[in-house]
């Protein structure tokens, strides 16, 4: 039996509600995508700022695949964090952390490599090390790794998130952590022997 003029009146009147309510919501949904990325956009500049003003941001977390599974400098307390091929930042608590960022085609990356190995085997069982691939292919970097017979834990950021939130402008760039995951010091560039140290007993002595 067909439908009657009214009822077929209501059933197009819900039909254009329902169209609307779909639109307003895509475009609420648009607009917050947008806030959110120009929120991220901010929050880097804004972290280094607050480093270099000596205020002690605590460091944005993540969860990134483990590219490097190599924790022999690690404390053997923190070794377990990694078996799952992840982890995020907020495991490390409890440590102070030297954070490199790095790629494999970065000249300055491959200057410093072996002054961050050497490193990390004089501050083993006490510091936590960490490298954070970004912008680089997988088979690159692992080659790079092996080149430098890495001694510690490196991760890779596929995207450009953590690079973003960490208001990065070029590579290499360290951030030094607290052992409350508070970033204590910044390198930008390629860090010489004295100034690792130097931020490393800033890290070790909060």
């Amino acid at each position: 039996m067909a439908a009657s003029a009214p009822d077929s009146g209501r059933a197009r009147s819900w039909l254009r509600l329902a169209l609307r309510v779909a639109a307003v919501v895509i475009v609420a949904a648009l607009l917050g995508l947008l806030v959110q990325k120009t929120l991220a956009k901010q929050a880097g500049p804004h972290l280094v700022s607050e480093v270099k003003a000596g205020n002690e941001p605590l460091a944005p977390d993540f969860d990134l695949p483990v590219l490097w599974l190599h924790p022999e400098t690690w404390p053997a307390a923190l070794r377990a964090a990694v078996r799952d091929g992840h982890l995020s930042l907020r495991e490390l608590r409890g440590y102070p952390v030297v954070m490199n960022f790095w790629a494999s085609w970065c000249a300055p990356c491959k200057a410093e490599a072996p002054r961050l190995v050497a490193s990390a085997r004089r501050h083993a069982g006490r510091v936590v090390f960490l490298g954070v691939d970004v912008q680089d292919f997988e088979r690159d970097a692992r080659r790079f790794l092996e080149r430098y017979m890495t001694n510690y834990v490196s991760l890779r950021d596929g995207g450009d998130s953590t690079y973003g939130a960490y208001g990065l402008k070029g590579l290499p760039e360290t951030y030094y952590l607290d052992r409350f995951g508070r970033i204590v010091a910044h390198s930008i560039g390629e860090v010489s022997p004295s100034e690792l140290e130097a931020n490393i007993a800033k890290a070790v002595g909060r």
